[in-house]
């Protein structure tokens, strides 16, 4: 897939920006793993509101809130993680880490991924979250291999 930039204006723009890559993760069927999305950015820097859109855009009923305290949200085969609570990768075996992993169904959004890093698979997306101003976030995907 290729790289990804866009500077956001508004959330209908990050919407459209989320349900895009959404569709285009969509179109891969060969996977023998799940799908890693690692979102890195400040506090504020629309993580959240990405994860939101991009499960709507995945046919998500159910309204996406962060799993700060929880840690971890499944809704069916999207699996929504929070790591800004966790110490290390370590702390992802107590998450079924491993088992969530292996299924090739599964879509694994990471908010906070840089806490967790050594746990990320080989292959994975990345996506930098960055303020440009009060409205404006750059939004930054690139696939990792």
């Amino acid at each position: 897939m290729k790289r990804i930039r866009k500077i956001s204006k508004s959330k209908r723009e990050t919407r459209e920006i989320a349900e895009n890559f959404a569709k285009e993760l969509c179109k891969s069927k060969d996977r023998k793993t799940a799908t890693v999305i690692a979102m890195v950015g400040d506090l504020g820097s629309g993580k959240t509101t990405f994860v939101q859109y991009f499960a709507k855009a995945l046919g998500v009923k159910e309204y996406v809130t962060s799993p700060t305290f929880v840690l971890l949200k499944k809704y069916n085969h999207l699996i929504h993680i929070d790591a800004y609570r966790l110490d290390g990768p370590e702390d992802l075996k107590d998450l079924n880490w491993n088992e969530i992993i292996k299924d090739p169904k599964n879509i694994i959004l990471i908010e906070w991924a840089d806490k967790i890093k050594k746990a990320l698979p080989k292959e994975y997306f990345l996506i930098k979250f960055e303020h440009k101003t009060e409205k404006q976030r750059a939004i930054d995907i690139k696939q990792i291999k």
